[in-house]
C-alpha cells in the first residue's frame, strides 16, 4: 500500500509539472504571437479629418512595432475625429511626432503609425493632443481602385487582388517595394500585348468611323444646324404645340363618342361590304371583261347622242325569262333579223 502511494504521488508530481510548463510555454507564445506588452503606458489623443475603421483595440505602431493600442473613438466639433491610444513609456513621442492611419490588411483593418517629425524632439507631455496639421487619415481606396478601373477589367480576381494588395502596400510605405509593383504592372502589360490584336482592330474600326466622320464635317455640321433650328422652333411654338395637343385630346373623345354611337351601323356596314367584296371577286371574271369592253360601248353611245340631248335606240335583239308562278319559266326571244336584215343592227 506505501508503494502504490510512492507510485502515485511520483506520478502526481510529474503532471503538476508538465502543466505548469507547458501553461508557461503556452502564455509566453500568446504574449509573443499577440505583441502584448504589460508595461505602463502613456495616454496622448490624434484629431483626424477622417478616422473610418479605426476602433479601440487597434495598434499604435512605431517604426511597425507595436508600442500600444486605441482606447477611444469620438466626433469633437462635429467635424474632427479624435482618436485616444495609448503608448508604452519606453516609447518616445516627440512634440513634431506625426500620426497616419494606415492599413493593416485588405480586410480592412486599421492601425495608426507614429513617426518622428522634423522640429522639437522633446517628449510629448501625457494627454497632449496631435492637431489635424501633424495627422493624416487613410488612404482612400475606393478613388484610388477607381482610377485603375479600366486597368481591372483586363484581369483575372487574382491578379488583381496581388496588384492590389502590393500598391496598398506601396502606398502606405510600408512592406513591399515599387520593383515588386513594377512587376505586376508588367505582367498585366504583357497580358494587355496578348490582346493588342482585339485592341488595334478597335482602333482601326473607330479610325475609319473617325475619318467617315471627318470626311463628311460639313452634313455633320448642316445636321447639327437644322437640329438646333428645329429645336429652336419647337421650343418658340411650345405653347402652340400644346394647345394643339388639348384640342386634338377633345377632338378624340368627341370620335369616341361618335364611334361608340355609330358602332351598331359600322359593324353592319362592313360586314355588308365584306358580302359585296366577296361576290365582287366571284365575279371577277366577267367585272375585268365588262371594263375592257365599256369604253367601246361608251364610244357607240357617244356617236349616238352627238345629234342632240337625245339618244335613238333600233331594237335589234332583246332575249330573257319571265318566271310564271314558283317552277314555270317562260323564255322570251326577240330578233329583227328573223323577220328581215337591218342595216343598223350589222353594224351593231
Amino acid at each position: 500500500m506505501s508503494i502504490l502511494d510512492k507510485k502515485t504521488s511520483g506520478d502526481l508530481v510529474k503532471l503538476m509539472i508538465f502543466i505548469l510548463v507547458t501553461s508557461l510555454a503556452t502564455g509566453v507564445l500568446v504574449v509573443l504571437i499577440g505583441n502584448f506588452t504589460f508595461e505602463s503606458t502613456r495616454t496622448y489623443k490624434a484629431q483626424f479629418s477622417d478616422a473610418t475603421g479605426v476602433v479601440k483595440g487597434d495598434d499604435i505602431r512605431i517604426a511597425g512595432v507595436k508600442v500600444g493600442s486605441v482606447k477611444d473613438v469620438r466626433i469633437v466639433d462635429r467635424e474632427r475625429a479624435e482618436v485616444t491610444f495609448g503608448v508604452a513609456r519606453s516609447s518616445v513621442v516627440t512634440k513634431s511626432s506625426t500620426a497616419t492611419i494606415r492599413y493593416r490588411n485588405l480586410v480592412g483593418q486599421r492601425y495608426i503609425a507614429l513617426t518622428q517629425g522634423v522640429g522639437d524632439l522633446d517628449r510629448l507631455p501625457e494627454d497632449a493632443t496631435i492637431p489635424m496639421d501633424r495627422t493624416k487619415p487613410a488612404l482612400d481606396l475606393t478613388v484610388l481602385f477607381n482610377g485603375f478601373k479600366p486597368l481591372f477589367a483586363a484581369l483575372s480576381p487574382a491578379d488583381i487582388n496581388k496588384l492590389s494588395a502590393e500598391v496598398i502596400s506601396v502606398f502606405q510605405g510600408e512592406g513591399g517595394t515599387l520593383t515588386s509593383l513594377l512587376q505586376s504592372t508588367a505582367s498585366l502589360t504583357n497580358t494587355l500585348a496578348d490582346r493588342d490584336k482585339v485592341i488595334g482592330e478597335v482602333i482601326d474600326n473607330l479610325n475609319a468611323v473617325l475619318a467617315t466622320l471627318a470626311g463628311r464635317d460639313k452634313q455633320l455640321n448642316e445636321l447639327i444646324t437644322d437640329f438646333q433650328r428645329l429645336m429652336s422652333g419647337l421650343v418658340q411654338d411650345r405653347g402652340a404645340i400644346l394647345g394643339s395637343l388639348d384640342s386634338v385630346s377633345a377632338l378624340a373623345d368627341e370620335t369616341s363618342s361618335l364611334v361608340i354611337g355609330i358602332r351598331p351601323s359600322l359593324v353592319r356596314d362592313v360586314k355588308g361590304l365584306r358580302k359585296v367584296a366577296a361576290n365582287l371577286n366571284q365575279g371577277r371574271g366577267e367585272i375585268d371583261r365588262a371594263l375592257q369592253v365599256l369604253p367601246i360601248k361608251l364610244n357607240k353611245i357617244g356617236r349616238t347622242a352627238i345629234y342632240g340631248s337625245f339618244f335613238n335606240f333600233y331594237l335589234c335583239q332583246f332575249q330573257g325569262n319571265v318566271k310564271v308562278g314558283n317552277a314555270l319559266t317562260v323564255p322570251i326571244k326577240y330578233d329583227t333579223s328573223t323577220f328581215s336584215k337591218d342595216a343598223r343592227c350589222e353594224l351593231g
